[in-house]
Order: structure tokens, then sequence, then C-alpha cells
């Protein structure tokens, strides 16, 4: 992503520093789409305008931006670089903890603000597609415990061994055009309807 493309919402409880900040991205060719002086707000704002990333203070009115980085990282609305004149252990591990894909310690230089997005927007599409493919996997896994119980049902009342009643599951999906998955659900529902 260059940085031409990337939409920002910044967040800041003091105006000068936003109005610093707004500038020296601009000045890098990042788009400020939004603003905000509390964490309250810059989460609403990243909500409504979902951004490509959010850049707030720690320290802010109505939300702290630990807080606010917590809901955001929560829904996975955007990645969030924590800005912050307090470089102390504890807020680094809180931020950690929250969600933060990256932290910039303030007084900042110019120069120090890409290198600093560009890693949190990898670090958060990286972690968006190990979400996805934990997803993949629990729902393979799930399909498979629903096959394996319909297939050790078959071979229990139809007296069939495993490979058989593998291929009668599997036949059954591709004569039906259904999936596996569904053939299984059908396979178990028939059997506790009889039970019934």
């Amino acid at each position: 992503m260059t940085s031409s493309a990337t939409r920002i919402v910044i967040a800041d409880d003091e105006p000068l520093i936003r109005i610093d900040l707004r500038e020296n991205l601009e000045g890098l060719g990042y788009e400020v789409v939004g603003e905000a002086s509390d964490g309250k707000h810059a989460v609403e704002l990243a909500r409504k305008l979902r951004p490509d990333i959010v850049i707030m203070d720690i320290k802010m009115p109505e939300m702290s931006g630990i807080e606010a980085l917590r809901v955001l990282t929560e829904e996975n609305v955007a990645p969030v670089l924590l800005l912050t004149a307090y470089g102390e252990g504890d807020l680094v591990q809180q931020a950690s903890d929250a969600g933060a894909v990256a932290y910039l310690v303030k007084p900042y230089r110019q120069s120090d603000l890409q290198p600093h997005i560009e890693v949190a927007l990898a670090r958060f599409n990286e972690l968006r597609t190990l979400r996805s493919e934990l997803l993949d996997v629990r729902d393979a896994l799930s399909v498979r415990k629903l096959v394996e119980r319909a297939k050790g049902l078959l071979m229990e009342t139809q007296g069939l061994k495993e490979a058989e009643a593998f291929r009668r599951i599997q036949k059954l999906s591709m004569d039906t055009r259904k999936s596996m998955k569904d053939v299984a659900e059908a396979i178990l529902l028939a059997h506790q309807a009889t039970k019934s």
C-alpha cells in the first residue's frame, strides 16, 4: 500500500499536536480523513470512515487510547499506531496486550512516522490473514468431527467398515450434490428422529 493511498484517522486531545501530526502526515503523502479529540470519538470515526490506520494518543478524555485500541482491535476495524509522551514499560505492555501493532514515543520526527505506519499496516494484514486461516482450520475441523460421528454411526448401525462408511457418505454427497457436512448432519438427524 503506498502512502498516497493510505487513509488515516488521528486522535489526540491536544489541538496543536493534531495540527502538527496532520501536517506531517500530509507532508508524507498520507490522507487524513478524520480527527478526534478523545478516544470515544476516535472509535466512532474509525467505525464510520473505515480508515487504513488510526494514529492516537494513549492518554485522552472520555476513553483512553488503550481502551479505544482494544475496541478497534476486537472489532477488526483498523490497525492502531499509538503515540505517547510516556515510554514506561507498563504502558507499552498494556498497549501490546490491547492489540497495538505499533507504538511511537513523542516527540517524534516526521521521518519516524512512515516506517511505523508501514510496519503497523503490515502487521495488521498478517494478523488478519492468520485470523482468517484459523477460522478456516476451525471450520474444517468441525466438519471432520461431524463426518467422523456420522461415519461411526453408520459403522455401528449398518455394520460397515470404516472405509465403507466413509465411501457411503462421500457417494451420498456426490449423488445429492450436497457437502459432506450436510450429508453427515442429515445422517445424524435421521438417526435422532428414529430414536424419538
